[in-house]
């Protein structure tokens, strides 16, 4: 996560010092790599989130075998209520 943080900071320095030189003179070049930087600083937020849930929660696969289980008990309650 520590890794994640610090490329995701430097991307956004950056991008931020483009922007800056940017806003002083258009530059083709730099225009592209603001675009590029920009979509890495969005990859890199998703990357975080994912590493986040996966720390709290668990891996991804796990979660989805728990929400299986609790969808099966739940359909399994409403048969036998309506049995009842």
């Amino acid at each position: 996560m520590q890794e994640i943080r610090v490329e995701l900071e430097q991307a956004i320095a950056a991008r931020a010092e483009l922007w800056e030189e940017l806003g002083e003179a258009h530059d083709p070049v730099k225009s592209t790599e603001a675009a590029h930087l920009s979509e890495r600083i969005n990859a890199l937020w998703a990357e975080a989130r994912n590493e986040r849930a996966r720390s709290r929660f668990g891996p991804s696969e796990d979660i989805i075998s728990r929400a299986r289980a609790e969808d099966r008990l739940e359909r399994e309650a409403k048969r036998l209520r309506r049995a009842a």
